[in-house]
């Protein structure tokens, strides 16, 4: 009865979250924070934690993509874990609807994301920021939004290719920042 309580609260939740809203689920301070995405459509960006992290896969299915390791991606479904070792650029590519937890260490200090051409493979862009004075979802709009404005950070100094703006409808990250911001007085 527990777990299918736990479950019905995972999608009731869900229900409310946006793509890529890595949105806290436990109290501020506890020792491994979860969040709570559901996606629909590609990550706009590959993630980079500061420590390792693990994706718990509640519904849907997809993979994993890695940049700057052996593991080229990981194939998920419902029920599955995947393990992101730190400081490893990834990205969620859902192929149906998918809602994950992050299991994240709280006393991380770094997060950032990065681009790559999707032509010959080389990063474009890469923001990294404190998470001290950032929060994480502020961190993806800003750098989106600057990624976006500025053509020579989508050009690959590699091919030459220009890659187009990113697309953050569906997103939520200034709202759940301001939802963050206002529960935690910070």
């Amino acid at each position: 009865m527990a777990k299918e309580q736990h479950t019905s609260f995972t999608f009731a939740d869900a229900a409310g979250c946006g793509n890529y809203d890595e949105r806290p689920i436990l109290p501020k301070g506890v020792d491994l924070q979860l969040s709570l995405s559901r996606n629909d459509r590609p990550q706009p960006f590959h993630l980079i934690c500061e420590h390792d992290s693990v994706l718990a896969v509640m519904a849907g299915e997809g993979r994993v993509e890695f940049m700057d390791t052996s593991v080229l991606h990981h194939r998920y479904s419902a029920g599955d874990y995947i393990y992101v070792p730190a400081r490893t650029p990834h990205r969620i590519v859902p192929e149906s609807e998918s809602i994950q937890y992050r299991y994240k260490l709280p006393e991380s200090e770094l997060e950032g994301i990065a681009w790559y051409c999707e032509e010959c493979g080389d990063e474009l862009h890469r923001d990294v920021w404190e998470l001290a004075k950032e929060l994480p979802q502020e961190g993806y709009q800003r750098a989106c939004d600057e990624f976006n404005a500025e053509e020579s950070v989508r050009t690959c100094g590699r091919c030459e290719a220009v890659h187009p703006t990113i697309d953050t409808q569906g997103t939520r990250w200034t709202e759940v920042a301001s939802t963050i911001r206002a529960g935690s007085g910070d």
